[in-house]
C-alpha cells in the first residue's frame, strides 16, 4: 500500500470499498476489529461468539457495501450491522448477551499500591459486572455503545434508530437503572 492509500479516512476507505476496491476493508478491519470486538465481547460476555459476530460482521460489510451512504458515518453504520448481527446470534443462540468479565473491566482499576484500595477497587468492578448483567439487554446495548465504545449520540441513534434525543433518555435512564442495581448489589453486599 503507498502513503495516500494507508492515510485514507474511514469514510473515504468505505466508499473504495463500495465502489469495488475490495482491499480498503483490509485497512478497516484493521482499525476497527479490536474495538469492535471489544463492543461485542461486553455484549455478549463470550469471548468466541463476540469473534464470530465481529467475522459475521465484516462480511456483511463487504455483502452490503452498496448500502453505504456518502454522507453516513461508517462507524455508526458498523455498529448498526454489528447490532444487528449480534441479534441474530441472540436469536439463533436463544441466549439473553450479558456483561464483560469482571477482568476485562479490571483494565481501568486503580493500580494504585495499596492491596486494600485495590481490592476494594476489583468489588467494585465485580460489582458494576454484576450490575450490567442485571441490565435489560437494550439498556446494556445503549449504555455500551454510549459509554464503553464512546459513540457520539448522534451516532447512538443512527445505530438504534431512533432520534438523539431518544438516544440520550435512554442512555440516561439505563445509567440511572444502572446505578441503581449497584447501589442495591452494594447494599446486599454490606456486612
Amino acid at each position: 500500500m503507498d502513503a495516500a492509500t494507508e492515510q485514507r479516512s474511514d469514510h473515504a476507505l468505505m466508499l473504495a470499498v463500495r465502489d469495488g476496491e475490495l482491499d480498503a476493508l483490509g485497512e478497516l478491519f484493521e482499525r476497527h476489529h479490536g474495538p469492535l470486538f471489544g463492543f461485542l465481547v461486553k455484549l455478549t460476555g463470550d469471548h468466541a461468539a463476540a469473534e464470530d459476530i465481529a467475522q459475521t460482521v465484516f462480511q456483511r460489510m463487504l455483502k452490503y457495501r452498496h448500502t453505504y451512504r456518502n454522507d453516513g458515518s461508517l462507524t455508526a453504520w458498523m455498529y448498526h450491522l454489528a447490532r444487528r448481527c449480534a441479534a441474530d446470534h441472540f436469536r439463533k443462540a436463544n441466549a439473553a448477551p450479558y456483561a464483560t468479565d469482571p477482568e476485562d473491566l479490571q483494565a481501568h482499576a486503580d493500580d494504585s499500591p495499596h492491596a486494600a484500595e485495590r481490592a476494594a477497587v476489583r468489588d467494585d468492578h465485580a460489582l458494576l459486572h454484576t450490575a450490567l448483567g442485571r441490565l435489560d439487554r437494550d439498556d446494556r446495548e445503549v449504555l455500551l455503545l454510549a459509554r464503553f465504545q464512546e459513540l457520539s449520540f448522534a451516532e447512538v441513534a443512527g445505530i438504534l434508530e431512533c432520534s438523539v434525543g431518544a438516544a440520550k433518555v435512554r442512555a440516561h435512564r439505563a445509567l440511572r437503572e444502572l446505578r441503581d442495581i449497584y447501589f442495591q448489589l452494594q447494599k446486599e453486599t454490606l456486612p
